[in-house]
């Protein structure tokens, strides 16, 4: 394998997938630390090629968040941490007047001057164009060619209505390795209290159903197969039945119907001490520890959507906590919301194709780098997840386009 690297170029690439609806909650203070954070994040991996996923952009009130959307990307644009990428393409979902087509995903790409040449896939015309030039489409996002753009119906929403969930799918060919990039946003978890009535939780078949329609859409005979990865917010949660019982093993369940929809969990002891409360958006659990120490790892076997789809997406193996719900409180940036059991839903997954080529580039594991963005500093409810690697000339020509190996072990 390294003899095969010799002599040939390579370039890093920089995935990054950031839920950034808090953003514009309070974009006065936050901005400007998450910015200062993926600003690191670029400088310490020193990219030639940077793909930024988006979700939730404009936060809970879009139209009221235009002005610091602009401002948002205005700032990443005009940023010395970025002058050296003189090709960029970004791509935004504005139009939140259309709740049949409004998903709030920004997807942003920055090419460095060092890079020669880069193509993008044109879905129409399905041939590769050179990127040159810098250039910001919003108003006719439905209309361009280089963005594939899909809604989810609305049959597949929990609650069976319009909500903000779906996907952008760009292709790139760079180095001889054609590639997709998907940005991807699927539904949460509605009430706590019904993901934890039974196991798995109705919310994961939505989950479930969203993403396969995203892969056999990704994957059919209307473009030629290629690499792919995916990233976004994917709000795969923990098994709520699984782990209650895990963390307070014996407790008894009570039903407070005459409160609304709760559920507290007592010690079965003499002193009944209450320790767990869930309702619809309650989820009060003293220790937080468990979801923190050794990132995570003794919840870990808790996150089970994922291997639904393994054997058509790979992850590196996970070594930061849970990515949400963190505090929106910048004086506690380490801390979990009492709202949702914290869980990994910002995540970047992979092709068996697309691991071959990454496995085949990299010159060492340690190369690969799967980790969160700003875990000392508030980043708002989700920490950003990133994946940088080093993309070898050629290395996606040998892997496979058609069929993926099934019998693949894990990543």
């Amino acid at each position: 394998m390294e003899s095969w690297r010799l002599g040939r170029r390579k370039g890093g690439v920089l995935l990054v997938t950031a839920n950034v609806g808090s953003l514009f909650e309070d974009p006065e203070q936050l901005q400007k630390i998450w910015l200062e954070e993926f600003y690191k994040t670029v400088q310490t991996h020193k990219p030639l090629f940077l793909a930024l996923h988006c979700q939730e952009l404009g936060g809970k009130s879009f139209e009221a968040s235009v002005h610091y959307v602009k401002y948002f990307v205005q700032e990443l644009m005009a940023s010395k941490a970025l002058r050296d990428y003189d090709r960029v393409r970004i791509y935004l979902d504005m139009n939140y007047k259309s709740a049949e087509d409004f998903t709030a995903l920004g997807s942003f790409y920055f090419i460095h001057d060092s890079l020669e040449v880069v193509h993008q896939w044109d879905f129409k015309y399905k041939r590769f164009e050179t990127v040159t030039g810098k250039e910001i489409i919003s108003d006719d996002l439905e209309v361009t060619t280089l963005v594939e753009k899909e809604k989810f119906p609305r049959e597949f929403s929990p609650e069976l209505k319009w909500s903000r969930k779906g996907f952008f799918r760009t292709r790139w060919s760079m180095l001889e390795c054609e590639f997709d990039l998907v940005n991807i946003h699927l539904f949460h978890d509605v009430s706590n209290v019904e993901a934890w009535k039974q196991s798995p939780s109705p919310y994961c078949e939505n989950r479930r159903k969203a993403l396969n329609f995203v892969l056999e859409r990704v994957t059919d005979e209307r473009h030629e197969k290629v690499p792919y990865f995916f990233f976004g917010d994917f709000n795969f949660r923990l098994d709520s039945r699984q782990l209650f019982e895990n963390l307070i093993p014996g407790a008894i369940p009570e039903s407070l119907e005459s409160q609304g929809e709760k559920i507290i969990f007592r010690e079965t002891g003499n002193d009944r001490k209450v320790l767990l409360e869930v309702e619809k958006k309650l989820f009060n659990y003293d220790d937080q520890k468990v979801f923190l120490e050794n990132n995570g790892s003794a919840v870990l076997e808790f996150d089970k959507e994922a291997l639904h789809f393994e054997d058509r997406l790979k992850e590196r193996d996970i070594s930061f906590p849970p990515s949400y719900p963190y505090s929106e409180d910048c004086h506690h940036p380490k801390y979990y919301m009492n709202t949702r059991v914290p869980a990994w839903c910002d995540r970047i997954f992979m092709s068996p194709s697309a691991k071959e080529m990454l496995e085949k580039s990299a010159s060492e594991d340690k190369s690969i780098v799967y980790d969160n963005i700003g875990p000392n500093v508030c980043m708002g409810d989700h920490k950003p997840v990133f994946l940088s690697f080093q993309l070898c000339e050629g290395a996606g020509n040998s892997c496979q386009r058609g069929v993926e190996d099934v019998h693949e072990e894990p990543l």
